[in-house]
């Protein structure tokens, strides 16, 4: 008999390969953050597979977009969304299905990140990275619809920017994410982060101020 730890690694991978969605679809990332039905909330508790699926399904968008702007890096940030999942799936029975499950599932997605960040793996990627360069912005903004510049201006205003939040911080580049990617309040990131609101707008200020003269650098 397989040890269950494998079976879920392996169920939580194909569901990712089955539901992955670009980056760049910030709607669908903010969207996947409105809590799902009450019901759907105690089938997660009580670990119904059918449950689990569709809550995988409705919140993959914010948390993998979140592990990837953290992150910057499309491998990184799908194993991440995978060991996501499974620490929810374990710890699914401490859901409360009458609260909403966003604070509990980014702080568990910012703590997995942060602890990637510190990890030598991810050091020697950066430095691969930025030696070779990385494609993770052009494949995330090919769209059918464009003509090839517009792919190349979209995709070379991307870069920048991701640039620019991979150099951030961690407690910066964290509160950008939050705030215009995911779309949250400072109040709300302030319970997020364990902070208080004031000290999360004036950290967002100083990101915005730090990413403004990086990216006027870069221009």
């Amino acid at each position: 008999m397989k040890p269950q730890g494998d079976r879920e690694k392996r169920s939580t991978g194909r569901r990712e390969t089955e539901r992955h969605r670009d980056v760049d679809d910030l709607g669908s990332q903010r969207r996947g953050l409105e809590p799902p039905p009450r019901a759907l909330l105690e089938g997660v508790r009580c670990r119904d597979a059918r449950a689990l699926g569709a809550f995988f399904d409705h919140y993959f968008p914010a948390i993998y977009g979140l592990a990837y702007r953290f992150l910057s890096n499309r491998q990184q940030a799908e194993d991440a969304s995978q060991e996501i999942f499974l620490k929810i799936h374990r710890g699914a029975d401490r859901l409360d299905p009458d609260r909403d499950p966003a604070p509990w599932l980014l702080t568990i997605t910012l703590n997995t990140c942060r602890s990637l960040v510190r990890s030598g793996a991810h050091r020697m990627s950066q430095q691969a990275v930025m030696a070779n360069g990385s494609t993770d912005h052009l494949n995330a903004l090919t769209d059918p619809g464009r003509n090839p510049e517009e792919t190349r201006d979209a995709a070379e205003s991307e870069r920048a920017v991701q640039e620019a939040l991979r150099r951030l911080p961690d407690a910066l580049r964290e509160v950008v994410i939050l705030r215009d990617y995911q779309g949250l309040a400072h109040k709300k990131i302030a319970g997020i982060l364990d902070l208080k609101p004031d000290a999360v707008r004036k950290r967002y200020s100083r990101a915005l101020a730090e990413l403004a003269e990086m990216l006027k650098d870069a221009s």
